[in-house]
């Protein structure tokens, strides 16, 4: 019974340190994402331009 409850216990832990590394690794990656977003819309043109025609010129 002792060994069940150590095995157990271990099982346990190694999941858990599977589960952060995981989510680690997501976290990472979201990340990643986020800053290649953030440099793709910074690099985006001015809304406002090309909005207005002056004809009278």
């Amino acid at each position: 019974m002792d060994m069940a409850i150590a095995a157990a216990s271990v099982y346990m832990n190694e999941a858990k340190t599977a589960q952060e590394f995981s989510t680690g690794v997501l976290k990472m990656a979201m990340d990643t994402e986020m800053a290649a977003m953030n440099e793709m819309i910074e690099g985006l043109a001015d809304p406002n331009l090309g909005q207005n025609i002056d004809i009278m010129a």
